[in-house]
């Protein structure tokens, strides 16, 4: 697609080929937010594999944009397909997500970014979506303002997420309750029972799941009671039926390795949290940890929780000890130097995620729109209210 800037260069926007643009595309991202501090410079997987995670779905594209004259990428936009389920009677909805978009900071507020966004959406279109959307960071007003006001997306609902750090053993769980880990079977079982018809969720829970990158999940309940069907191998409808009490449920994905930090006279390690989910990269200092050595590299990795829920007057007791536990095994493992996760603002669960002072957060902001303009009798968009609620993906991390 041929367009123009606002000072009439001619620019591209194409699909990303690899043996031409990789190298300018990692480029690209350095030259954004990733290394814009003085004395730190940060490698992902983005960089040797500028698709990232987006791999992980069966349909997904990359965008770029190219000064014809030039050649030179100074934007970037990814993009992919998802299959989601609403509560609304349907089985699912299909879903385009937008990720990880750049634009070369020489050549912002020349509509790049407008430009970019527009193809993606054109190709999610393409592919049968029905919503799109995405999330940025609450305060990146420039970012806000391309999707709200020039894009017409709506502000749907805000998530904060959670970050702490690795550096101590945490509480050991209560021994009053036991923690035990599910089947993948079982875990896809209970997830279905409890969410499918509830929250805006992946149909294809069971290959998130059973990715390689997951570890498990793992059930938190009070000694006191007991699971009918959790030791059981075979199919077994009383472990969804019959349940007890109170309970609590979260899974997790590891990411060791999946980040290299290059430290240049630097004597804190300033974690880098990135999201495929947000708008950008984002290098944040208030974690400060102290490095055992200076090595040119060091590997960096961390634990993401998702799949929270819990239910029962006595949950927040349960979902205490599934962190705890969750932080003691990252301690086990190599590499491994943060815990990750993110929840709803109205999440009832957020206020028993343990905050001291090793605790940062960051707020975010998720918008949609409806593209296939479906609408009820009062002229509301089908669906919307069925998305306040966010399951949120793995695979977007």
């Amino acid at each position: 697609m041929d367009v123009h800037h606002k000072n009439n260069k001619p620019l591209l926007i194409r699909e990303f080929n690899e043996e031409r643009d990789l190298k300018m595309v990692e480029r690209l991202e350095r030259n954004c937010e990733i290394g814009s501090r003085k004395g730190l410079s940060i490698l992902t997987n983005m960089m040797g594999d500028p698709l990232c995670r987006i791999r992980l779905y069966p349909t997904h594209v990359m965008m770029v944009a190219e000064l014809v004259q030039t050649g030179e990428v100074v934007g970037v936009v990814r993009g992919c397909m998802k299959c989601v389920g609403t509560g609304l009677g349907a089985s699912h909805v299909k879903m385009g997500c937008i990720l990880g978009l750049r634009v070369s900071p020489k050549h912002r507020r020349m509509g790049i970014g407008l430009k970019l966004v527009k193809s993606v959406e054109e190709w999610a279109i393409r592919n049968g979506a029905q919503y799109i959307y995405l999330a940025t960071e609450k305060n990146n007003v420039a970012s806000t303002n391309l999707f709200t006001l020039k894009c017409n997306y709506l502000k749907l609902t805000s998530l904060v997420i959670l970050v702490q750090p690795i550096i101590s053993h945490a509480t050991d769980p209560s021994p009053d309750i036991r923690i035990e880990k599910l089947s993948i079977e079982q875990a896809v079982s209970l997830y279905k029972a409890r969410l499918g018809s509830k929250d805006f969720f992946p149909v294809d829970i069971d290959a998130i799941l059973r990715e390689k990158l997951s570890m498990g999940t793992w059930v938190s309940f009070f000694k006191e009671e007991e699971w009918i069907g959790l030791h059981c191998n075979k199919k077994n409808d009383l472990f969804t039926g019959k349940t007890p009490s109170s309970w609590a449920v979260l899974s997790i994905w590891k990411t060791y390795e999946a980040y290299k930090l290059q430290i240049r006279g630097a004597h804190l390690l300033r974690v880098f949290y990135t999201t495929l989910s947000n708008m950008g990269a984002k290098v944040f200092p208030c974690l400060k940890i102290p490095l055992l050595c200076e090595i040119p590299y060091k590997p960096f990795g961390f634990l993401f929780l998702y799949g929270l829920h819990g239910e029962g007057e006595r949950v927040g007791e349960l979902f205490k000890s599934l962190w705890c536990f969750a932080y003691n095994l990252g301690r086990k493992v190599k590499d491994c130097k943060v815990v990750v996760t993110e929840l709803g603002m109205c999440d009832p669960l957020l206020g028993h995620v343990p905050h001291g002072p090793s605790m940062s957060c960051i707020d975010d902001l998720w918008c949609f729109k409806r593209v296939d303009g479906v609408i009820d009798d009062q002229g509301r968009w089908i669906g919307m209210q069925s998305l306040a609620r966010v399951f949120v993906d793995p695979r977007e991390f």
